[in-house]
């Protein structure tokens, strides 16, 4: 026992980190793309200089 937990929760830990990665570059590919469309929105709009 690691940190008090057996030996199948940290394969179940494990199994759910490694599963979640792809969950999680795919969300920051979302978020890039958000922030450049609404960057690029804002430059159109009259009174701001961005």
């Amino acid at each position: 026992m690691f940190l008090g937990l057996a030996w199948h929760w940290w394969l179940l830990l494990i199994v759910l980190l490694l599963i979640s990665i792809p969950f999680k570059l795919k969300f920051i590919k979302w978020w890039e793309k958000r922030q450049r469309s609404k960057k690029s929105s804002k430059k159109d709009k009259w009174g701001e200089d961005v």
